[in-house]
């Protein structure tokens, strides 16, 4: 039966969201914010990864984030700050970072990864969207350090007893698998099980595609109050209207947690700004890449290279730390010698933020408390990556039918 849908927020899961319910017969319309121009849908790395199946509570991290608290150029940046909803939220996160718990969450994160990387491929496939950048070159891991190498290497030995294709490269292999460009590393552990995209091209084609074929979309709308009757959500008001429908999904990214205030529903969640810098003019690169000493992400896209990174918890906030981006072009440098990202590129630098739950998992379920409203945010790094995977298990969830895979670990009522 055919359900009138409101998606609030505008990125890649609100729009696929959008999609899959479009594709079972409902009437959606989105509401952003934004002109769904910009922000972590559009800044990303671009990458499928089915290889990231370490969560970022991970033992060690609340540790690694104090070190690195008052160094704001540091990959892991925490500004200090008292911030009663944060440091909760950082009780919830150590909680989270055990061994025994980051086992439980590999395989659920290889999964649901495995699961979009293929919805991706079918989309393609689909020619809704026409031609769009989707390779599977796969990812390396690219390290300089024996400390770092056998850190990657514990990753990559639960990849592949999970079945996911895992090469390693030594410093030979990775000059042939990459020769225009000269590389300072060791090696790389290469995940054959990975592809990669270019979010600027794809985002437009897929609002593109949605308003062809009904999809409503309210951009520039801020979501001003929510009402609530019975259990339900009655009504959405926004800066300019307000609105009715049978099914609230909440794809808000980072803010969906100031959203679910005006449900009166705490749902722990950070944002966490990423940073990235374009470079137009030819690299040399044809490899995905992660700098694990440096931390961040390489990837070539349509028309140019991006170099992306950082995790900063600084509030929800446009802010460009100079200092931050000149550690990705350092990073950048550190391990393509020959490669200067100039300042001029370095001043075309754009953020987005990042949805960060305190244990690495999204919530993606119905709530318990309102009968008619899905939660769909706090995929954190994996945003672009699980896009496809959450709007199809979101209209699994509204249409009633069994999910496509087990859901469990993402109900968004879970306690920390």
């Amino acid at each position: 039966m055919s359900k009138s849908i409101i998606v609030i927020g505008g990125g890649i899961v609100g729009l696929c969201s959008a999609y899959y319910l479009h594709k079972e017969g409902h009437q959606v319309t989105v509401i952003d914010k934004s002109d769904i121009t910009s922000g972590a849908s559009f800044v990303n790395a671009g990458y499928l990864t089915p290889s990231h199946i370490i969560p970022m509570a991970s033992p060690g991290m609340i540790t690694k984030g104090l070190k690195m608290m008052f160094n704001s150029s540091s990959p892991f940046y925490m500004k200090p700050r008292f911030d009663a909803e944060f440091l909760k939220w950082a009780w919830y996160f150590k909680k989270s970072s055990t061994k025994a718990k980051v086992e439980k969450a590999i395989p659920v994160i290889k999964d649901i990864n495995i699961l979009s990387r293929e919805l991706f491929e079918n989309i393609k496939a689909s020619g809704d969207l026409g031609d769009f950048q989707l390779e599977r070159k796969g990812l390396l891991m690219m390290y300089q350090t024996e400390a770092m190498y056998h850190h990657e290497m514990e990753v990559a030995k639960k990849a592949s007893m999970l079945g996911l294709e895992v090469n390693e490269l030594n410093k030979s292999q990775l000059t042939a698998i990459e020769p225009n460009i000269k590389i300072e590393a060791e090696g790389a552990i290469h995940y054959e099980c990975d592809g990669h995209t270019t979010p600027t091209e794809i985002m437009p084609k897929l609002l593109d595609y949605l308003k062809s074929v009904g999809v409503i979309i309210k951009t520039k709308e801020t979501v001003v109050d929510i009402s609530i009757s019975s259990d339900k959500v009655n009504e959405i008001i926004t800066s300019k209207g307000s609105y009715k429908a049978d099914e609230i999904v909440l794809a808000a990214g980072s803010w969906s947690g100031e959203l679910s205030k005006k449900l009166k529903i705490s749902l722990p969640l950070q944002a966490g700004k990423g940073y990235r810098i374009n470079v137009s003019r030819s690299t040399g690169i044809s490899m995905p890449a992660v700098l694990l000493e440096a931390s961040m992400a390489v990837t070539p896209m349509q028309g140019f290279t991006r170099f992306a990174g950082t995790m900063e918890f600084s509030g929800i906030n446009d802010y460009i730390r100079k200092e931050r981006v000149a550690a990705i072009a350092a990073g950048a440098k550190k391990f393509y010698p020959d490669l200067d990202i100039t300042s001029e590129e370095q001043s075309t630098a754009k953020t987005g933020m990042r949805p960060v739950t305190p244990d690495g998992m999204p919530y993606i379920g119905r709530s318990t408390n309102i009968s008619n409203l899905i939660f769909a945010t706090g995929h954190a790094m994996m945003g672009w990556s699980l896009g496809p995977a959450t709007g199809k298990l979101v209209a699994e969830i509204i249409d009633g039918k069994k999910t496509t895979m087990d859901i469990a670990a993402f109900n968004p009522d879970r306690q920390f």
